[in-house]
């Protein structure tokens, strides 16, 4: 009987634990939704900048620049954190990215605008792949695809504060004053740096058992048990062993298709995030309520990754995923035409469900799939070359913009990359790589 006193307190330590990471991992999220977000929100406003004078190509390379950056971060950092520690890694990234939001407010330039883009951009690329690993590693494996929604669910709240402080601030401050705005987080890294704990799978992969034992203790958890990763691991422990891991032929279908769908997903978010409210403005909405529709976008994404997660923990992540790619390709295509606002805001809030939901819903199920000593190196990896889909997103628009296709070709284009999307997730392997 007196054992029963001693599991409940041990379980409530454990909820008291997941629930702490969670909430570091979303705020790195939500500062990263800020920064990504705020192209997309002053991107009218650069437009309308006469000292600047950009064209819709440059715009759109302008926002490219930051997920360039991005490329290079997602497999360097997640690679790293996997052999110098997650903590570390995400809690530098989140310095580098605000850091260079300053210097982006204040570049004299669009070349000097670029560089800080590019520079943060690497910050940004690392904190998904060691978020979604430490999410996953701390989570219940029932509550999995629902806590990464949770977790993640800052990204579009992020989106969302941008395109709301731009609404406040744009009219006061102009594009800098939003951008400036995303050097905030600076005041809140040294709270994220005491309450997050280091990732038991990095120190028991990496050998430091008494490490992890003390750890453990500490947050009355459980040491986690590593499979075997593979004879490469077997060999070599250093990113030899991981990238060994990663790239194991018996993951080769697996990795193609979660390359390809992210690629496709991560193609509609920034593509969608950086030219929805230019084109809502060319179709006759005035600049608030074409800001509205970006803020629709993310606050129905971010409703809609905490619903997909509970559905994809029941009937699996698949046809989940799958379904709502289709449908947000649906309602991409359907807004093409004229609607009343309602059914404008309807359709913008299933394709912000249909890409940035499931794509996150994705994202973590990656994660999840792997062996837990290299969940974030395959993670990133797969950010990284998802990342060229999220440059070719506002390019794409750029592109079509120049080219005066008119907005129908926009919504098209962007409708045929989500059904590419969906066909990839349906043709997923159904095996779970038995990771802890």
């Amino acid at each position: 009987m007196s054992s029963i006193p001693n599991e409940r307190a041990s379980l409530r330590q454990t909820s008291r634990v997941t629930g702490r990471v969670l909430l570091i991992c979303w705020l790195a999220i939500l500062f990263e939704g800020y920064d990504v977000g705020v192209m997309g929100a002053v991107l009218p406003a650069l437009a309308d900048d006469k000292a600047w004078n950009l064209s819709p190509l440059q715009l759109g390379a302008l926002g490219s620049y930051g997920l360039l950056g991005m490329f290079f971060g997602a497999f360097l950092i997640g690679t790293l954190s996997d052999l110098l520690g997650r903590r570390r890694m995400l809690l530098m990234c989140a310095t580098l990215f605000s850091l260079t939001m300053a210097g982006a407010a204040w570049a004299p330039t669009p070349g000097w605008f670029a560089l800080f883009r590019f520079v943060g951009g690497l910050g940004l690329g690392g904190v998904i792949p060691v978020a979604a690993a430490l999410t996953i590693e701390y989570s219940a494996p029932h509550r999995r695809n629902f806590n990464y929604g949770l977790m993640y669910s800052g990204y579009s709240l992020g989106i969302l504060c941008a395109a709301a402080v731009a609404i406040q601030l744009l009219p006061g401050l102009g594009w800098r004053g939003v951008i400036g705005c995303g050097a905030v987080p600076l005041v809140l890294l040294w709270p994220m740096a005491r309450a997050l704990p280091e990732s038991l799978e990095y120190l028991v992969g990496q050998g430091h058992h008494q490490q992890a034992a003390e750890l453990a203790a500490r947050l009355g958890v459980d040491v986690p048990v590593l499979p075997a990763r593979g004879a490469a691991a077997d060999h070599d422990g250093g990113w030899r062993g991981v990238l060994g891991e990663v790239f194991a032929r018996r993951h080769l279908r697996a990795t193609l298709c979660f390359w390809v769908a992210l690629f496709c997903g991560l193609l509609l978010i920034y593509g969608l995030n950086t030219w929805l409210p230019t084109i809502m403005r060319k179709s006759g909405y005035d600049l608030g309520s074409s800001l509205s529709f970006l803020i629709v976008f993310s606050l129905a994404s971010a409703v809609g990754g905490l619903v997909l997660g509970k559905v994809a923990d029941r009937i699996g992540v698949r046809m989940t995923v799958g379904v709502f790619y289709l449908l947000g390709a649906l309602a991409v295509l359907a807004l093409m035409f004229r609607h009343e606002m309602a059914l404008n805001y309807l359709l913008v809030a299933l394709a912000g469900v249909g890409s940035i939901s499931a794509s996150l819903i994705l994202t973590g199920h990656l994660a999840d799939y792997y062996p837990a000593p290299v969940r974030a190196a395959a993670t990133g990896w797969a950010l990284s070359f998802s990342r060229v889909g999220a440059m070719s997103g506002p390019l794409l628009g750029g592109y079509v913009a120049a080219r005066g296709l008119g907005m129908g070709s926009n919504f098209l284009a962007f409708a045929l990359v989500g059904l590419l999307a969906a066909c990839a997730v349906f043709l997923l392997p159904s095996r779970r790589s038995k990771s802890s």
